[in-house]
């Protein structure tokens, strides 16, 4: 897999066989392999009953329906992009329009996989001492910044 900016101030992604778009895909599944939403992961921070309450029912709801929209718009590029390239060598397009919303769901993804590892700050990780499912889960999260960055650099300027 290969990632560069574009001219247009995006990324395009060349993806080589069916694992390149599998490790794409992991994307949706890290986000969706917690237990709980992330917005409720979020509003469990709140320690004060009443803002908790408060937070619940006026703050969640939009957070999730934030959240999914993000991962939907994420799976759908990644859906029509790998039907066209019929699950072989590829390019999936991220335009400038939708780097909010890859930014979010990389983000989503991470936050993930640290509630489900706790890995810490990366640069403290050993990935030759992880077992093999967690070394994976470090890599994607660590590509998953990767992406952030250039995302950063190259569509939210």
């Amino acid at each position: 897999m290969k990632v560069m900016p574009t001219l247009e101030g995006g990324l395009r992604i060349d993806l080589e066989d069916r694992d390149d778009w599998g490790f794409l895909y992991a994307i949706h599944h890290d986000v969706t392999a917690c237990d709980s939403h992330l917005a409720d992961r979020l509003g469990s921070a709140v320690s004060h009953q009443e803002i908790a309450d408060d937070w619940r029912e006026f703050v969640v709801p939009d957070l999730d329906l934030s959240f999914s929209s993000q991962l939907n718009v994420v799976a759908e590029a990644i859906t029509r992009a790998r039907d066209e390239a019929d699950d072989g060598p590829g390019t999936l397009w991220i335009r400038r329009d939708d780097a909010y919303d890859w930014y979010g769901a990389l983000n989503q993804a991470r936050l993930a996989i640290e509630e489900c590892h706790h890995f810490g700050p990366g640069e403290s990780v050993d990935p030759l001492s992880l077992e093999p499912g967690a070394r994976q889960a470090f890599l994607r999260s660590q590509f998953y910044c990767a992406l952030q960055s250039l995302l950063l650099e190259n569509g939210m300027g």
